[in-house]
C-alpha cells in the first residue's frame, strides 16, 4: 500500500523563477541541528511548491503537513490551496478524513484551503516515515530526522511521525526571503534531540490561563521542538480542572475559571498532533488550599478554607494519617489518569512547612505510633502511598525534589527546582530526574543566562555515564503570580527558545551571539503562529497611554526590564500593599519585555567602541543617536505620564533615563576631545548612575551599566567587561 498526501501552493507567477541561494552563512534555525552541512544554491519556495507524504500512514502527519503548508503560505503571503490524493491499488480517491482535516486547518489557521485529487510524483518536498508514532507520544520515542535540500527538491526522512514533524519545523525555519523570492538553502541535516524530556511548565492556578492561550503556546513549543507541556493545575489560589467525581473541587476552588474535561481532551489531542505530551500536576500534600474549600475533611487543620488571594507558602496541608484521604485520592487520581493519558503524573510535593501537622494531636499520635521522627518522614509516608495509587493506574510519579528521600520507589522522577545538587544526588541514588533550577522564567533573566545553564554540569558533571543517562532533560517554568492571558506570551517567548536549544542541541552548541542572531529570527516567526509576545506589548502601552501614539512610552519601555518575582513581592509588602491574585496587572512592569533588545544592541555597540579605543566614528554615531533619543524622550513623555494614573509612577524612571542619555553624550564629548572629565562631573554622573541602577516602579533601567562604561572611560578608569549579552 502506498499512501500519498499532496499539497500544492496556487501559483501566482506566470513562470517559475529560478531560485537564488540565501546568504551563505550558518543557517537561521533554532534549535541548532546536531549536524549541518551547507551546500550551494537554494530551493525555490513559490507557487509550484508541493509536499508529498510516503511510507507509513499516520493521520497526524497528514494534519502536520497541512499546518506546514498553511504556515508557509502565511509567512510568505503566497495564496494557498491544498490538494490531497490517497492511492490504493492504483485508484486515486479522496480521503474523507483528509477532507475533514483540511477544512479544520482552514478554520483554525484562517487560510483558504481547498481539497482536490491531484497526480502523485510531482512533489518538491517528499516526506517519508517508516512507521507511525504511538497514538499518544511517549518518552523515548525516536525523534530524529534527516533533511536534504537541493536546488531542485527536498527529502525529509524519519523513523516515525515525531521526527517528521520536527523536520517540517526545521524546513519552515529555513525559508528565507532572497532577491529572487523565497527560498530554502541547500543543506544536509542529520538531527536528533540530546534529551528526551524537553518541557515547559505553565502555572494556570495562581492566574488562570484559558485554553486558546495554551494552544497557541503549544504551537510555539512545537516550533522549537519542546515536547512536554507540564500544566500546574492546582495550588492554593485555584483548582483548574473539572472533576465529575468531586465537583466541589472546581465549583468552590476555581472562581469559575477551570478547564472542562472536554477542553482537556481536546487539548491533549491538539498537543499530541504536534508531538507534545501533557503532564498534569496536582500539588499535594501542601499548596492545596483550593482543594479544601470544597473538601475541608482532607486537611490537617480545622478550617474553614477559602481560595488564597496572596502568594507564598501556606500552612494548609492534607492529612496524611487518615485512610479517607487516600480513598479520595484513589478515586481522584483514577479519574484524572483517564483524562490525561500520559504515563507520567506529577504530584507536586514541594514546600510543606508542617505547621498544621505539628499542631494536630491526632497526627502527632500517628507519628509516634509509626516511629516517624519528623515531618519529613511523615511526608515520605504520604508520598509512598500516593506513588502506589499512581502505579496502580500504570503511571509513574513525578515530584519536586522535596520527595527525594532514601527508600522511595526507583520509578519516581525527581524534578529539581532547588539546584543541580539534588538532581545529581537523585541520579546517584538511581532516580531519573529533570532540571528546572536555572530555568525559572519569572527571574526575568536574559536568554543568555538560561542558555548557559547545562543539565549535566555542576554537581552532575562528575556523574558516571549511567548516572548521567538518568537525567532526562529539563523544563522551563512559568509561575503565574504576575501572568495574565495578555502578557504570558511575552514572559515565555522568545527566551524559552534558548532553553529549548539547550535541551535539544549538542552540548557543544554554546555560542551566545549565534544564539541571539537565531533567536531574533525565531521571535518574529512566532508571531506568525499567533503568539502575541510582540503585539500585546504595544497594545498594553496603548492602554496605559490612552492613545495609539506610544512612541515615547516605548522608548522608555524598551530601555527597562521588570524586576524578578521575589523582588516585586518584597517591594509590595514593604509598601504595605501585598500583591494579590485580584490586583490588576496593567502597569509597565507587566508589559515591558523581560529582556531589552535595545539595551543589548546598545551595550554591544559600547563594548565594540571600547575595543576600538573609542576611535570608530560610525559606532560612535550610532551610540550618540541612541543616547540623544533617551536624553530627549523625557520631555516628550512627561505630559503623557501626567495624564494617566497607570503611568505617573514612571516619572522618575523617565527622568533617570534622560539623565543617563545626557551623561553618556557628555562622556563621549570628553573622549572625542581627549580630555579627562572633571572630578566634580565624575562624582555627579556616577552618583546619578548608581541611583539609576536601583529599581523604580519595579523596573530596572538596563542601559545604565553601558552608560557607566562610557563615563568610566571618560575619567580614565579601566573599561569593565561586557555588561550584557552581546547581540550580533
Amino acid at each position: 500500500m502506498r499512501i500519498a498526501l499532496i499539497f500544492l501552493l496556487a501559483s501566482i507567477f506566470g513562470a517559475k523563477a529560478a531560485a537564488q541561494s540565501p546568504q551563505q552563512e550558518p543557517i537561521n534555525v533554532m534549535p541548532m541541528p546536531a549536524n549541518v552541512q551547507v551546500g550551494s544554491g537554494g530551493l525555490a519556495i513559490d507557487g509550484a511548491f508541493s509536499v508529498e507524504l510516503e511510507g507509513a500512514k499516520d493521520a497526524r502527519l497528514d494534519r502536520g503537513a497541512a499546518r506546514f503548508i498553511a504556515n508557509i503560505s502565511r509567512e510568505t503571503g503566497i495564496p494557498l490551496s491544498a490538494a490531497v490524493a490517497v492511492h490504493r491499488g492504483g485508484e486515486a480517491r479522496l480521503s474523507r478524513d483528509v477532507q475533514k482535516m483540511v477544512k479544520k486547518e482552514s478554520r483554525e489557521t484562517g487560510t483558504a484551503i481547498r481539497a482536490d485529487i491531484v497526480p502523485v510524483g510531482i512533489a518538491t518536498l517528499t516526506v517519508y516515515i517508516q512507521q507511525a508514532a504511538k497514538p499518544v507520544p511517549e518518552l523515548g520515542e525516536d525523534e530524529g530526522y534527516t533533511l536534504d535540500v537541493t536546488p531542485s527538491r527536498a527529502t525529509l526522512t524519519a523513523t516515525n511521525t515525531l521526527g517528521a514533524l520536527h523536520g517540517l519545523e526545521t524546513f519552515l525555519q529555513l525559508v528565507q526571503s532572497t532577491p529572487a523570492g523565497f527560498a530554502a538553502p541547500a543543506v544536509h541535516i542529520e538531527d536528533k534531540p540530546r534529551f528526551p524530556w524537553r518541557g515547559l511548565m505553565i502555572d494556570v492556578s495562581r492566574h488562570f490561563i484559558p485554553i486558546d492561550v495554551i494552544k497557541r503556546n503549544v504551537d510555539a513549543m512545537a516550533a522549537v521542538k519542546l515536547n512536554v507541556l507540564h500544566l500546574h493545575l492546582s495550588d492554593d489560589q485555584g483548582f483548574r480542572v473539572e472533576s465529575k467525581e468531586f465537583p466541589k473541587l472546581q465549583e468552590m476552588g476555581s472562581d469559575g475559571n477551570y478547564f472542562t474535561q472536554a477542553e482537556i481532551r481536546d487539548l491533549v489531542e491538539y498537543a499530541a498532533d504536534r508531538g507534545i505530551r501533557i503532564v498534569p500536576e496536582f500539588d499535594m500534600p501542601g499548596h492545596a488550599t483550593s482543594w479544601f474549600t470544597g473538601y475541608p475533611e482532607l486537611s490537617s487543620g480545622p478550617g474553614p478554607y477559602s481560595i488564597a488571594r496572596t502568594w507564598g507558602v501556606f500552612d494548609a496541608a492534607m492529612d496524611p494519617t487518615r485512610e479517607e484521604t487516600y480513598k479520595f485520592l484513589e478515586r481522584f487520581i483514577g479519574e484524572m489518569s483517564e483524562l490525561f493519558p500520559d504515563r507520567f503524573f506529577h504530584m507536586g510535593g514541594d514546600e510543606v512547612n508542617g505547621k498544621q501537622w505539628d499542631a494536630n494531636p491526632k497526627i502527632q499520635a500517628f507519628m509516634r505510633a509509626h516511629g516517624f521522627k519528623n515531618n519529613e518522614a511523615l511526608q515520605q509516608y504520604f508520598t509512598d502511598r500516593v506513588q502506589k495509587i499512581v502505579a496502580r493506574r500504570r503511571k509513574l510519579t513525578v515530584g519536586w525534589d522535596e520527595i527525594l528521600v532514601p527508600g522511595m520507589s526507583k520509578d519516581i522522577v525527581i524534578q529539581s527546582w532547588r539546584g543541580q545538587a539534588s538532581l545529581a544526588e537523585a541520579a546517584k541514588q538511581g532516580y531519573r530526574g529533570l532540571l528546572s533550577s536555572g530555568y525559572y522564567l519569572d527571574s526575568m533573566a536574559p536568554a543568555a543566562q538560561y542558555y548557559a545553564v547545562e543539565p549535566t554540569s555542576g554537581d552532575a558533571a562528575s556523574l558516571s555515564g549511567d548516572e548521567k543517562s538518568r537525567i532526562l532533560g529539563g523544563e522551563a517554568c512559568a509561575w503565574a503570580e504576575f501572568l495574565t492571558p495578555e502578557n504570558i506570551d511575552s514572559r515565555l517567548w522568545p527566551r524559552t527558545a534558548a532553553i529549548a536549544e539547550r535541551f535539544w542541541s549538542p552540548a557543544e552548541t554554546q555560542d551566545a551571539e549565534g544564539m541571539y542572531r537565531r533567536l531574533a529570527s525565531v521571535s518574529w516567526r512566532l508571531e506568525w503562529l499567533r503568539v502575541t509576545h510582540k503585539s500585546s506589548y504595544v497594545a498594553m502601552l496603548g492602554r496605559m497611554a490612552g492613545t495609539d501614539d506610544v512612541a515615547a512610552l516605548r522608548v522608555l519601555g524598551d530601555a527597562v526590564r521588570p524586576v524578578d518575582l521575589g523582588t516585586r513581592q518584597r517591594t509590595a509588602r514593604a509598601a504595605g500593599v501585598p500583591a494579590t491574585s485580584t490586583m490588576p496587572l496593567n502597569r509597565l512592569v507587566d508589559a515591558a519585555p523581560p529582556e531589552s533588545e535595545a539595551a543589548n544592541d546598545f551595550t554591544r555597540a559600547v563594548n565594540a567602541l571600547a575595543a576600538a579605543n573609542f576611535k570608530d566614528a560610525a559606532l560612535e554615531a550610532q551610540i550618540r543617536l541612541q543616547l540623544t533619543s533617551w536624553r530627549d524622550n523625557d520631555a516628550l513623555l512627561q505630559p503623557i505620564l501626567a495624564r494617566s494614573a497607570l503611568l505617573n509612577e514612571l516619572a522618575p524612571v523617565s527622568q533617570a533615563l534622560g539623565s543617563l542619555g545626557a551623561a553618556g553624550l557628555q562622556a563621549l564629548d570628553y573622549l572625542d576631545k581627549g580630555e579627562k572629565a572633571p572630578d566634580a562631573w565624575k562624582t555627579e554622573a556616577l552618583g546619578m548612575i548608581d541611583q539609576a541602577k536601583k529599581p523604580q516602579a519595579d523596573l530596572f533601567i538596563v542601559v545604565a551599566p553601558a552608560v557607566e562604561m562610557l563615563v568610566n572611560a571618560s575619567i580614565g578608569a579601566a573599561p569593565p567587561a561586557a555588561q550584557a549579552p552581546a547581540k550580533p
